[in-house]
């Protein structure tokens, strides 16, 4: 069986493939077998691998899953002993697998982890998509070691040290197969955002840990299928966040969250709107809030099935905190300076 197998899901990205896989081949080679799972692309994506890239197993998908249910598809044809979903548009370095495998090798409560995520365009800046490490708030807003909203930080150095944390990024999450698929995998029904949240989420639930490694360290380059400020994003956002609130709160505070999180919601759709003059994220924030009131009975048996498996009663990695008055009013913008 193999140990280790990096699994980059593909959907028309030729372009960043060319440019980013040949650093998975070259520092991975001797310790993972790398995959591309095609999402049914149209671009020559799967004819410039075999040209360019024949030593590269692939896996072609009849049509184009989406992130969640793509990896799903593809990850239920591959036996290894841990997985690592790693973006198209990453830059690894040299020893970026080492310290995870190591790490997981001798902390069987781990689950998952990830490494450093710095920024492509800047690499003394964080990225966006996990930082170092990311948490949500008490509403479940999601934030990182390294990014509060779009306050991104410049990595000095302050958070280099292995903590334990709610969400490891999808965008290079390193994962043990064997519980991924206990835990039924990335929800396929969300497409995409908000989907490694959910699975992390979800195994601490059950009690697993989940780690940042900062001793491995990539780059992203971030925003590549859906850039920021795409009402598309914004709805896929909203709706998943919501849904997986709904399936993973206890019960004691779900009524609380969701009450809090209605009136959130539409005060930032009209701020949207009146502030930002973005019709199209207004729209999608209401579309949301709507497709979420109509599919929540389709997640009726996931949150009893969740709530079953539940071993652990709080996760100290959830801040209790509201991350909008932490940022808004109190004026805190980093990670260090949140209660």
């Amino acid at each position: 069986m193999i140990k280790v197998a990096i699994v980059i899901l593909n959907w028309n990205g030729e372009a960043m493939l060319r440019q980013y896989l040949p650093s998975v081949l070259q520092y991975s080679r001797d310790e993972a077998t790398v995959y591309v799972a095609d999402n049914a692309s149209t671009d020559g994506s799967m004819d410039m691998l075999r040209q360019h890239f024949p030593e590269c197993r692939l896996i072609q998908l009849e049509k184009n899953w989406g992130f969640a249910e793509g990896y799903n598809k593809a990850l239920a044809q591959i036996e290894a002993d841990y997985y690592l979903l790693l973006n198209s548009d990453i830059e690894v370095t040299h020893h970026w697998l080492t310290p995870m495998i190591e790490y997981m090798d001798t902390h069987p409560e781990v689950a998952a982890c990830q490494p450093k995520l710095l920024s492509m365009a800047d690499h003394d800046s964080f990225e966006y998509a996990g930082a170092s490490g990311g948490f949500i708030d008490r509403y479940g807003y999601p934030f990182c070691r390294g990014r509060i909203f779009d306050v991104v930080e410049r990595d000095e150095g302050q958070y280099d040290y292995a903590t334990e944390v709610h969400w490891a990024t999808g965008a290079a999450l390193f994962i043990r197969a064997r519980i991924y698929k206990e835990v039924g995998g990335l929800d396929g029904r969300f497409f995409a955002h908000n989907e490694e949240i959910d699975l992390c989420w979800r195994l601490r639930i059950r009690g697993h840990r989940i780690m940042c490694l900062p001793e491995s360290q990539v780059y992203h380059v971030g925003g590549g299928t859906l850039p920021k400020g795409n009402p598309m994003k914004t709805y896929l956002n909203f709706r998943n966040n919501l849904t997986m609130l709904y399936k993973c709160l206890p019960l004691k505070e779900l009524r609380r969250v969701m009450l809090v999180r209605w009136v959130l919601d539409y005060v930032a759709a009209w701020q949207m709107l009146l502030l930002k003059h973005s019709m199209g994220d207004f729209k999608a924030i209401y579309r949301a809030r709507r497709a979420f009131s109509r599919w929540r009975k389709d997640f009726e048996a996931d949150r009893r099935s969740i709530q079953a498996s539940r071993v652990a009663t709080a996760t100290p990695d959830r801040r209790p905190f509201l991350l909008l008055w932490q940022y808004y009013v109190k004026g805190r913008k980093t990670f260090s300076e949140l209660p």
